[in-house]
């Protein structure tokens, strides 16, 4: 049962006084390990806790929080705790209830816990008349910010289809994270694009003043405007808050950063909790000098390393310090644990994402059955959204039920749904929902009245609605220019149609996207979101190509859309059920599970190529394999494959560079053979450097099997380019390549034989 504990008031005196802990206080610290036990009583200076994964570093910060209420250090009042997730916060406060108030009210009244941006609300709810707005001023969405820059682009004459309102507000925001001014701004412009955005910024600020309204960037930004402008208001919050704690202190930007420096400046009672190896949200303004610099910025701090994990077996955890070891910037710390050396973590090699996604199948099955396991016990992670689209044809083909987290099922996805309908309306004219999905995607002249007067003609006329779209010139009701377009549309899905009976599927697929401005429409912004969407439809003309092989003959648009429709159907039957876990890396960060499966671990993908040109996006997407392999209790599972399909092509694949820097004492193959390692692939900037220790897989298909195996007459081939050494010859075609190694200090480069110029040496 809770205990209830009577908190004393606090004041200097009793502070100053309370040299024996009451039992009450004592008690808080039960349970903690000596490690977790300094942290909780360290209530003096600044505190950095260093906290691995799994080491309870929650527990740690609840017990922290109840120590200081419970011995009458600080009242309830005098706390803030600032997080990163509702869901945290929610569950960090009922501990200290439970802690300090036997679960009630009473124990944790006043307490100020929460996330940055509601804390922060909460607190300009109270001050915002002296920024000049009033107190019931109104936050913006990101949808409601683009509404408002896509007005004031139409009043500044900005382009919107060049000049997107979503690219618009997001360079915004992302200046607004980094405390960047709209003057200033406008100062360091470069390239049109940024001309427009220093354009926008001014007026959109001014337009968010005039509305009485904040976005979410303004919410950390105005406190910041409201103690540098109003002394007196900072002067009675940093008296108010005398302690202050951020959990993920990783995790924080620049202006979360400026504000607990702000706050904490009286008294310097600011504990942060948080660990450099996990910080992997740069892309969303995170900035890991503000935990590596914490020392820096607040002398004779107290580190305490929280370096016990109760969560992983040894052999997870000898893999995850030997991955993190090779990062250059981080903080020292060494986990242990207690458990059992476990299973070694087992590699898997494929000969493609499917045969990956086959046998992640049948481990599942096998381990499932064999072992015991539920099927909630199991986690497959993947680098990018597109991987989840093979792993869910397997899963729902063998009939395991899956759930996705931090995204939406493939075939579920906007941009997915919409290439689907053009198929769907293709193959089946008359299917209406599809017209009214595609008719005006990508925009084309045909606005909402055109389409309501199409249907309507289909309607009065008994008419199905693809009828009355080849009838449109009929349609009296509609402009000449409507009409066109309505009729431009209809030839182009007819001149599709009329292939189906001959080509190939993925090839129809693949023109019908490309000819209706698909692509285009999601290369116009140069933006995260949609370079990921535009994967996802490669990856879909992919999933076609892959049936078409699979099926030969019968491979058509018509059973391909047949196949996915009946296994999306299958999603419900799942809800509430016992289920397999997929997503992405970064949506696992906080999760915990007794399998992990890491897939997908080739060079390209993960790391992502454009991480490996830059030493600090190299080093976050190790953290990101760190945070990864760390989500695993019980047993880990690590696969890449020899050729993956991307981007509409098969092309082979390199094993990842970290499958070459972890600890080969821990990982087995599926054969139960040790780890061989190939050292030596790459430069110390981390690019591929070839050589004795390649292991490029280039010339490797994973379906070797289908090939004639009778020796080719011809002979083996070296290249010669200037000052080259060799290559590898691949096929003869017009898409050849050769692999080329240029010595140490430039690498392999893949040249392309009908430009290369090179030539036969012997």
């Amino acid at each position: 049962m809770p205990r209830q504990i009577n908190l004393p008031p606090r004041s200097e005196e009793t502070a100053e006084a309370n040299t024996a802990e009451s039992e009450e206080a004592q008690a808080i610290l039960d349970g903690l390990n000596e490690q977790q036990r300094e942290a909780a009583t360290a209530t003096n200076g600044p505190v950095l806790i260093i906290a691995g994964p799994g080491s309870g570093k929650t527990r740690t910060l609840t017990h922290r929080i109840a120590y200081l209420l419970a011995s009458g250090r600080a009242t309830p009042q005098e706390i803030l705790a600032l997080t990163f997730t509702n869901k945290a916060a929610r569950e960090m406060k009922e501990r200290v209830r439970t802690l300090v108030g036997g679960g009630s009210d009473s124990g944790a009244k006043g307490l100020w816990m929460g996330t940055f941006h509601s804390t922060f609300a909460r607190l300009l709810r109270r001050e915002a008349d002296k920024l000049g707005y009033s107190r019931d001023f109104s936050i913006y969405d990101t949808a409601d910010s683009r509404r408002l820059i896509r007005d004031l682009c139409g009043r500044l004459q900005i382009d919107t289809q060049q000049f997107k309102p979503r690219a618009l507000q997001r360079t915004i925001s992302s200046a607004k994270n980094q405390m960047i001014a709209p003057q200033e701004y406008e100062n360091i412009a470069r390239g049109r694009k940024q001309e427009r955005v220093a354009r926008v910024f001014g007026p959109y600020q001014k337009a968010l003043k005039k509305a009485n309204a904040m976005d979410f960037n303004d919410l950390l930004l105005r406190p910041i405007d409201l103690f540098e402008e109003h002394p007196d208001v900072l002067e009675h919050y940093q008296e108010r808050w005398r302690y202050v704690h951020i959990d993920e202190y990783q995790d924080t930007n620049k202006a979360q950063y400026t504000l607990a420096k702000m706050l904490s400046a009286r008294h310097q009672n600011l504990c942060v909790v948080g660990d450099d190896a996990q910080s992997i949200y740069a892309f969303r303004g995170a900035d890991i000098e503000n935990i590596l610099s914490f020392q820096r910025d607040y002398p004779g701090a107290t580190v305490v390393r929280l370096e016990q994990n109760y969560r992983s077996t040894e052999s997870i955890l000898k893999l995850a310090d030997s991955v993190i070891d090779q990062n250059e910037n981080q903080l020292d710390k060494e986990l242990w644990t207690a458990k059992d050396e476990g299973e070694p973590v087992v590699l898997m090699e494929a000969l493609s994402e499917k045969d990956e996604a086959q046998k992640i199948e049948r481990r599942i099955r096998d381990l499932h059955v064999r072992s015991g396991f539920d099927y909630s016990d199991f986690a497959v992670l993947y680098r990018t959204n597109a991987q989840s689209r093979s792993l869910e044809d397997e899963l729902r083909g063998e009939g395991i039920p899956y759930r996705i987290i931090g995204g939406t099922s493939f075939y579920q996805r906007k941009e997915i749904k919409d290439v689907l309908a053009y198929l769907k309306l293709m193959v089946n004219p008359s299917d209406r929902a599809s017209l009214a999905r595609v008719i005006n995607y990508p925009k084309r002249g045909i606005g909402q009245k055109t389409q309501e007067r199409v249907f309507n003609y289909a309607d009065e006329h008994g008419l199905t609605a693809w009828q009355a779209v080849e009838d449109v010139q009929e349609i009296d009701s509609l402009s000449t220019r409507a009409k066109n377009a309505v009729e431009k549309f209809g030839f182009l899905v007819k001149k599709y149609a009329s292939k189906a009976e001959n080509a190939p599927a993925e090839e129809i697929a693949k023109g019908l996207v490309k000819e209706a401005g698909v692509l285009d429409e999601l290369r116009k912004e140069h933006t995260r979101e949609n370079l990921v969407r535009w994967e996802n439809v490669q990856e879909l003309i992919s999933a076609i190509s892959e049936f078409t092989a699979a099926e030969g003959e019968e491979a058509t648009l018509s059973r391909f859309l047949q196949e996915v429709l009946l296994l999306t159907d299958k999603d419900n039957q799942y809800e509430n059920e016992d289920r397999v876990t997929l997503m992405t890396m970064h949506a696992s960060k906080g999760t915990e599970y007794p399998v992990v499966f890491v897939s997908g671990m080739e060079e390209g993908l993960f790391p992502l190529k454009r991480a490996t040109e830059e030493p600090d996006e190299l080093e976050e997407e190790r953290r990101l394999f760190y945070v990864s392999v760390t989500r695993a209790e019980e047993r880990l599972f690590l696969s890449h494959a020899r050729s993956r399909y991307r981007y509409g092509e098969r092309a082979s694949a390199t094993r990842s560079r970290f499958l070459e820097e972890v600890n080969p004492d821990v990982v087995r193959t599926e054969a139960g053979e040790r780890h061989e390692q190939k050292k030596g692939r790459f430069s110390a900037d981390g690019k591929e450097t070839g050589g004795p220790g390649d292991s490029n897989y280039t010339g490797d298909d994973a379906h070797y099997y289908r090939q004639n195996l009778r020796q080719q007459k011809g002979r083996s081939t070296r290249a010669r380019s200037g000052s080259s050494e060799q290559g590898r010859r691949t096929v003869r075609s017009e898409k050849a390549t050769v692999v080329v190694f240029f010595g140490q200090d430039i690498g392999q480069k893949k040249l392309r034989l009908k430009f290369a110029g090179l030539r036969l040496v012997g």
